[in-house]
């Protein structure tokens, strides 16, 4: 896979979509119905609280890292870092290169990130910060636990490193076609050697 990052780029052909316009979902697919308060055991785990996989600038370190604790979003707790169970293909696009998880299991990296548990105010909130489900839809995906910080009253409850758990992922059915040709990654940072820093909302034209 190279350099850290797991860069690896595709080649071939696709249709022409003008970069910048409405994202169409291919033909023959459907948005998953998310972000519409639809009761899941992802969103039952931990109580009332939900596990989210965060994969991009949300990440520690990342540029929006800063709303993961900002109270006044909700409560997000960081429980521990994981990867997917099935590879996803991870892309970097557009004019502020943003980072993608486009929703075709079985194709690309088994993609690293970190989980949280989140109340719902917060959900609300990533909800909406994610542009759900225009830009992503939200929809549980399977983990594969890596490393484990939280805290858990009983420690039978405490997840053991390699198993498998439920959570939410921000992926996206909504690309554009031409994105499956970009080079996939399998753990982003902003910062990595891809060259295409992230530029942030505040920022853009």
């Amino acid at each position: 896979r190279g350099r850290r990052g797991g860069a690896r780029a595709r080649s071939g052909s696709a249709p022409r979509v003008e970069l910048g316009g409405t994202r169409k979902q291919p033909r023959g697919t459907r948005a998953p119905a998310a972000c519409r308060g639809e009761v899941s055991r992802a969103a039952r785990l931990a109580g009332r609280m939900a596990r989210v996989f965060v994969y991009g600038t949300l990440k520690k370190g990342q540029p929006n890292y800063q709303h993961m604790i900002n109270g006044t979003h909700g409560i997000a707790k960081f429980q521990g870092r994981g990867h997917t169970v099935q590879k996803y293909p991870l892309v970097i696009t557009g004019k502020s290169n943003i980072p993608f998880l486009l929703n075709i299991p079985g194709t690309g990296h088994r993609v690293t990130g970190e989980i949280y548990s989140v109340d719902d105010q917060m959900l609300q909130f990533l909800d909406e910060f994610e542009g759900c489900p225009d830009m992503y839809q939200r929809t549980p995906v399977r983990i594969e636990v890596v490393e484990w910080e939280g805290k858990s009253s009983a420690p039978e409850e405490r997840p053991a490193v390699n198993s498998i758990m439920e959570c939410f992922v921000y992926s996206t059915t909504t690309y554009q076609p031409e994105w499956i040709n970009l080079p996939y990654y399998d753990n982003y940072d902003s910062l990595g050697t891809h060259g295409l820093h992230y530029v942030l909302r505040e920022s853009r034209d």
